[in-house]
């Protein structure tokens, strides 16, 4: 009885933390450059005599495979291309790294993706003067018309920051951001390009989230069908000791 339930318990907790990162998935699934989440489940051994093993089962790292790039015709938006990632700044400040190219000058000027994240360039946070047009080219390099300047001569205001996970660890947060494991900060790589007027889609696929949502929810199930039984096996030795002698 006492096996059974651990080995319930910890299967309705892997199935928990499955729904909750297919869930995530699936909000994000039309979320620019979203990498989506994945789960594993590990044994972990209880200390002293006892013979049971729970497992742990949590976020693990993401898919890394690229989502589909559309052309958008938006001078803003950029695809990196390979493993390259944009450098931007987290909330608490420090470097982070995103796939998420649907950026946005707000009223400061300040540069920033889709999600709020300042945009980081060769000079720091890229900022935007007063213009007439914005673009940027595939070597990440942001070009701007000055107001009332002449069109076909625009003027270099900053370089993209892109940044190569080769040879690094990197790891997914809660705000969606990558950063390197342990600490620390990725190295910058000069020959990324991006495709410009362009966004790459998340690489989350919501028929198979979805049917992957349902299997967890029927692991779920059986999980509780096996603690009724187990129930049910205590009720009926219970009251075979309480038989009269």
């Amino acid at each position: 009885m006492d096996r059974v339930i651990y080995t319930s318990l910890t299967a309705m907790r892997g199935s928990m933390a499955r729904q909750t990162a297919i869930a995530n998935n699936l909000a994000n699934a039309q979320t620019p450059g979203f990498r989506a989440d994945m789960a594993e489940s590990q044994a972990l051994w209880l200390n002293g005599n006892g013979g049971r093993a729970m497992s742990s089962e949590e976020v693990i790292g993401a898919d890394m495979r690229a989502g589909t790039i559309a052309a958008t015709g938006r001078d803003l938006d950029i695809a990196m291309q390979g493993d390259a990632m944009l450098v931007v700044q987290a909330p608490d400040g420090e470097e982070a790294y995103t796939r998420r190219g649907d950026l946005m000058a707000a009223p400061s000027g300040l540069l920033s993706t889709g999600d709020g994240h300042p945009v980081q360039g060769t000079q720091g946070p890229v900022t935007i003067p007063p213009a007439d047009s914005v673009t940027i080219d595939d070597e990440g390099r942001v070009f701007v018309v000055p107001a009332g300047g002449d069109p076909q001569n625009p003027q270099q205001v900053d370089r993209l920051r892109l940044a190569t996970p080769t040879g690094s660890e990197i790891v997914k947060g809660l705000d969606n951001l990558f950063r390197v494991k342990g600490g620390g900060i990725l190295p910058d790589d000069p020959e990324a390009r991006v495709v410009t007027r362009s966004i790459e889609g998340s690489n989350v696929t919501a028929t198979v989230a979805l049917v992957d949502m349902i299997e967890a929810s029927k692991a779920w199930d059986s999980q509780l069908k096996l603690i009724d039984d187990a129930r049910e096996m205590d009720s009926a030795t219970a009251n075979l000791m309480q038989l009269p002698r």
